[in-house]
């Protein structure tokens, strides 16, 4: 009986590829028959699954994104979640920690992220629309746990949450570039991080 191939499963697997190859390569150095030698499947069977290289690049972005969001929810869980005081800034903490590349997963997010960005300033096939739907939905979230800190008397009612959202999201993702390039350390960026939240957020 022929074996039953999960095809969502082998398009994780295609994109995860060009993700490990792009973070070791870099996105222009890495063609499609690399990122079948990595997956251990066919250049024929990449190209089936996704036309062009831009078409896996887009899907492989998508892909990095989930991930990312994934991982920033489980961390603000493990730290408690958005219940009780302190919660919404447990939760802008986690989110806004996770774009740094602190450790090995999340360096490889940084790295292919920006290399992806800054292919789409030049090449239009590489359109990030759905990318910025997927920030502007991190923005959403930070900007509502703002919210609700106001409410509960945590931050103070001054503030516009939308705008401090954006400016968060903002430089969290210059730091992870900073610390990409060695203009600073982990402890600094998380420094500067803690010193904003700090600012936003009094102790419940």
């Amino acid at each position: 009986m022929p074996k039953r191939v999960d095809h969502e499963e082998r398009r994780r697997q295609i994109a995860d590829a060009l993700i490990r190859t792009a973070a070791t390569r870099g996105l222009h150095a890495t063609g499609m028959r690399e990122i079948a030698a990595e997956a251990g499947v066919s250049l024929r069977l990449v190209q089936y699954y996704f036309g062009t290289k831009e078409e896996l690049l887009l899907a492989a972005m998508q892909h990095l994104a989930t991930q990312f969001a994934e991982r920033a929810t489980t961390r603000f869980r493990q730290a408690g979640g958005a219940a009780g005081p302190g919660g919404a800034r447990n939760v802008v903490a986690a989110v806004l920690a996770e774009a740094l590349p602190a450790d090995d997963e999340r360096r490889v997010f940084s790295v292919v992220n920006t290399a992806y960005l800054a292919l789409s300033l030049t090449d239009p096939a590489l359109a990030i629309g759905s990318l910025v739907k997927n920030s502007d939905a991190v923005t959403g979230v930070l900007a509502e746990q703002l919210r609700r800190s106001q409410a509960a008397g945590e931050t103070p009612t001054d503030l516009n949450p939308d705008l401090e959202a954006l400016s968060l999201l903002a430089m969290s993702a210059g730091l992870a570039t900073s610390v990409l390039v060695g203009q600073s350390t982990i402890d600094q960026a998380q420094a500067a991080i803690d010193y904003h939240l700090h600012r936003l957020f009094v102790a419940p």
